[in-house]
């Protein structure tokens, strides 16, 4: 049985789309959201919609931003002998709020997992070992997390780039096994960053 008219059961149902949104959490936010005044929406919905239309990979390491290169990649403060690859924008922020962390970024979309279809050609490696050619890069730390799929392809990337010469380290293991970057408090990942090891 239905207990909203259609139009607030069908804003429930997208809202339960969003990752780690429940039919409850759903239901709370439509109502927050009926309840918001109408310039409120429609500045949500315009900010969702400029967002979907504007924002675009960086050209260089790959996350996401609304212009040619991110604010890292354009900021020449920042080490540009050493790239940090993580799987995703939320884990190069995760690092960007330890403060402590002044190279540069590669960010991955993801990991392999064979269980799951995704092969190295499926996330951005081939943009990773394009700039490792092109740019004068004399470390690559590995920050994919402490799972079996991060741990696999952290191992691949390192058979990638031992041939180059190029420093590679993995970050230490003061990230827990099965932890999400995004999840973790800036002390231990600054501890993980500056435990890293050699490969």
């Amino acid at each position: 049985m239905e207990y909203f008219s259609s139009h607030i059961q069908s804003l429930v149902e997208e809202l339960s789309r969003l990752p780690g949104v429940g039919a409850k959490t759903a239901a709370r936010l439509a109502f927050h959201i009926i309840s918001m005044p109408e310039e409120n929406v429609e500045r949500l919905a315009g900010s969702i919609m400029n967002a979907k239309r504007n924002v675009r990979f960086c050209r260089r390491c790959q996350t996401l931003t609304d212009e040619e290169l991110c604010p890292i990649c354009r900021s020449g403060a920042r080490d540009q002998s050493q790239i940090m690859v993580v799987e995703n924008p939320r884990d190069l922020a995760a690092y960007e709020r330890t403060g402590k962390y002044h190279g540069l970024y590669h960010v991955l979309h993801g990991c392999i997992s064979p269980a799951l279809g995704i092969g190295p050609s499926d996330i951005r490696l081939k943009e990773l070992m394009q700039r490792l050619q092109t740019e004068d890069v004399r470390e690559v730390i590995i920050a994919t997390n402490s799972t079996l799929e991060g741990e696999t392809t952290a191992m691949y990337i390192s058979k990638l780039i031992k041939p180059t010469g190029i420093l590679t380290s993995r970050i230490a293991s003061g990230v827990p096994v099965g932890g999400d970057l995004e999840y973790i408090d800036e002390v231990t990942l600054l501890r993980a960053l500056e435990g890293r090891r050699a490969l």
